[in-house]
């Protein structure tokens, strides 16, 4: 009976700790946000494009465009009528409807010329539309001769240099230059176009009735087809809003349809996927998976003092427990001794 005793109070102190660990951490028990992260419904945005709308004040909400730093260059000389030229900035202000406009977005200067030429507002100057579109209503035409060559000079010189609003090249922005024309050049536009789009600047050229086929093609970007237009008045110019906003506006690239499992995130003229909170991005780039979840056990303070000094007082009892029945087996040795030698 002595013997068993200590072990009975072993084996209780090892069973209260197994007892306090497990009801502390209890592996077939989840935590509660867990299981509503689990359960949280996984969507997917695979949205159809929307249609086009030739409105230019009503553009869609998914329409982007790409940042560009854009320079329209207007013919306003003699043979543009006034009426004519009132026509010419309707269009340009149909074209900064159908831009996603900022600092960080679309960038637009308007160069103006004549016999001479004069920058309107430069690409650092406006960066909200109602702002953009006074700007353009307040342009006078120059009239007189058409320097078309010397136009596109000073786009380049003046308008697109990071001094005048034009991001650097290490941003990747496109340079776009929109040239607007009804006549034949009175200058040479061959060696400064290509100049310009040496330099990265992607031009277009728009003829209008009397406008020069010839010219135009030497001006613009190749391929041709895409980057040389002709409408036969100013009245109808405003038409071209709708082929630019096919060129120059992307659709949202989340809203045409992506592989992402949880979020979709624009970004230009691509996309990236992010996962919601509590998970993380698969190598695939793709899908998601739960974060691992790192278990730790928390003692209260109060149970492990408690804890410690039932140990010592049960290590104490065992100690002394043990002497006595070292005494006790000394005494019965030396008495089965004393029985021994009778």
């Amino acid at each position: 009976m002595m013997t068993s005793l200590p072990w009975s109070l072993l084996c209780c102190t090892v069973f209260l700790l197994l007892s306090e660990v497990f009801g502390t951490y209890h592996p077939g028990v989840r935590d509660p946000q867990l299981i509503a992260a689990q359960s949280y419904a996984q969507t997917r945005n695979n949205g159809r494009p929307p249609v086009r709308t030739l409105n230019p004040s009503k553009t869609d909400s998914q329409c982007r465009s790409r940042p560009l730093d854009l320079v329209f260059i207007i013919d306003s000389s003699r043979s543009v009528r006034p009426g004519e030229f009132e026509k010419v900035k309707i269009f340009l202000a149909d074209m900064v409807d159908t831009l996603d406009v900022g600092s960080e977005a679309t960038r637009v200067a308007v160069v103006n010329y004549a016999s001479t030429v004069k920058i309107e507002f430069f690409l650092k100057d406006h960066f909200n539309k109602p702002d953009m579109k006074k700007a353009i209503s307040r342009i006078e035409p120059l009239a007189a001769g058409t320097m078309t060559g010397l136009a596109i000079k000073t786009a380049v010189n003046e308008a697109f240099t990071e001094q005048s609003g034009a991001r650097p090249r290490s941003r990747k922005i496109s340079k776009v230059a929109i040239i607007v024309t009804d006549g034949r050049p009175q200058d040479q536009v061959e060696e400064v176009s290509a100049t310009a789009r040496a330099a990265g600047i992607e031009i277009y050229a728009v003829g209008v009735d009397r406008a020069d086929m010839r010219s135009l093609k030497l001006m613009a970007s190749i391929p041709l087809d895409d980057h040389v237009f002709y409408v036969e008045t100013y009245g109808v110019i405003e038409k071209l809003t709708s082929k630019f906003r096919e060129t120059l506006c992307g659709l949202d690239p989340c809203a045409m349809g992506h592989e992402c499992e949880h979020i979709c995130v624009n970004s230009n003229a691509s996309y990236y996927c992010k996962c919601r909170s509590g998970y993380i991005l698969n190598a695939d780039k793709k899908t998601c998976s739960l974060k691992p979840v790192k278990v730790e056990v928390v003692e209260d303070p109060c149970k492990c003092e408690a804890r410690l000094a039932f140990q010592k007082q049960t290590q104490a009892a065992i100690q002394r427990l043990t002497a006595k029945l070292a005494d006790v087996s000394g005494r019965i040795q030396h008495l089965e001794n004393m029985v021994g030698h009778l």
